[in-house]
């Protein structure tokens, strides 16, 4: 018997029950509220992250603590979902409370009600209408991307939320790029928390994680579903999620050349344009796109540093800089760290969307493979726009892969070189 074991058999039955119910033991801290003055928390997590249990926990310590919350809504998309999920769930109100605390769930109702006289009432968030009249003290909403009609129902529940000194909400959700996902976090009252899938893995089958887990690990599906990140996708964009996940590969082959693609800032100060640096090789016609090393605020030096390891690394064949704005400085500020570096200069003749379109059709072609996920360039790629911005700012992640693309698939090559990577 070890030691854990052993302080364990020395428990009662009561004390042992009261170990398995406390929160504050056995919840991550991505679980639990955050600190200070805050109207909404936002909890944003993969699929089985544990946003239920940090739900239902919150509801159960505003239930249940010195000073009782009560009414509490509990609005998830329909009734049906409010019930299965938050309140009858795995990890739902019914299934975290030692027996003592455990409310009553009226399903005639749709109550629950504690033995301290709490309460806490489900709605739908598919019916806006039902939140019009009642008030609570707090509320808890479920897969609030999800809901038919989320602006209807969010800004009835915020006419409710008026009783007590500071009436708080909280909103666990796997995210999307919807308008009301945006509203909320924009708020100055909001705290965000982010929870991934894997945080959580020892309490998911096993067999979740070795196949779904596994399988989408590494795409966009993946990272909205599985870390919880907000995917943009701006709709005149060149590039789509589908598309480059399509256009994805575990490894490159034995390549034929391989270019380092620079786009140098002008400056480096706190507000100037990130050093877009892109490695990307080329086999029997498709390129393969092997890494982004952007940096954000660099010195040339500390740039150009860079662009000379990638080439060693890479064992490249030559470093593609635009020099329209840096001219000359610009192949000087590598030559510098290495005289023998062998810089081709190219100059932009055309606007960034013009550039681009040729190497986005080649995406659709299956000309181009991503190895691996690269994730803030595709963001840039799917948030592209004829305004020659992505979310509003200069693409530079993206004029980099145009440079190493266009050298590679678009411009006749030089002699090739085989080597593996």
């Amino acid at each position: 018997m070890n030691r854990i074991e052993q302080l364990l058999s020395q428990l009662s039955q009561n004390e042992l029950e009261a170990l398995k119910f406390d929160w504050s033991i056995w919840s991550r801290i991505s679980q639990r509220p955050p600190n200070g003055d805050w109207t909404t928390w936002l909890l944003l997590g993969g699929r089985g992250a544990g946003k239920t249990r940090a739900g239902a926990e919150w509801v159960r310590a505003n239930a249940t603590g010195v000073s009782p919350k009560s009414p509490i809504a509990l609005v998830g998309e329909t009734i049906s979902d409010a019930r299965a999920v938050m309140v009858e769930g795995h990890s739902g109100l019914l299934a975290i409370h030692p027996m003592a605390e455990r409310p009553m769930f009226n399903r005639s109702r749709n109550e629950l009600e504690w033995p301290n006289g709490a309460i806490a009432r489900l709605y739908s968030a598919s019916d806006p209408e039902s939140l019009r009249g009642p008030q609570f003290s707090s509320a808890w909403c479920d897969e609030t991307c999800k809901w038919p009609d989320p602006d209807a129902a969010w800004d009835m529940l915020q006419f409710c939320m008026r009783l007590g000194e500071r009436p708080q909400q909280l909103v666990t959700t796997t995210p999307k790029p919807i308008k009301l996902l945006k509203r909320i976090m924009q708020d100055p009252s909001t705290r965000v928390t982010k929870m991934k899938t894997d945080e959580n893995r020892h309490n998911l089958a096993p067999s979740f994680v070795n196949s779904i887990v596994s399988q989408y690990r590494g795409t966009s599906l993946g990272r909205q579903e599985l870390e919880g990140e907000i995917l943009e996708n701006a709709e005149d964009a060149l590039w789509s999620r589908h598309l480059i996940d399509m256009s994805r590969a575990n490894s490159a082959p034995e390549l034929e050349r391989i270019v380092i693609a620079v786009d140098p800032p002008v400056s480096s100060h706190e507000k100037s344009d990130k050093c877009g640096i892109v490695v990307a090789g080329v086999s029997q016609g498709c390129v393969y796109v092997l890494a982004d090393a952007t940096l954000a605020r660099a010195t040339p030096l500390k740039w150009a540093t860079k662009v000379v390891e990638l080439y060693d690394h890479f064992e490249a064949d030559c470093v593609i800089v635009e020099v329209n704005q840096g001219g000359d400085l610009v192949a000087n500020a590598l030559h510098q760290v290495n005289p023998n570096l062998p810089v081709k200069s190219v100059h932009a003749r055309r606007g960034k969307w013009l550039r681009a379109e040729p190497v986005a059709l080649l995406y659709e072609r299956d000309g181009v493979r991503h190895v691996g996920l690269l994730a803030e360039l595709e963001d840039e790629m799917c948030n592209f726009t004829s305004n020659g911005k992505a979310n509003g700012h200069s693409p530079d992640r993206l004029d980099a892969l145009v440079w190493a693309v266009t050298e590679l698939a678009l411009v006749r090559s030089n002699r090739p070189r085989i080597r593996n990577i």
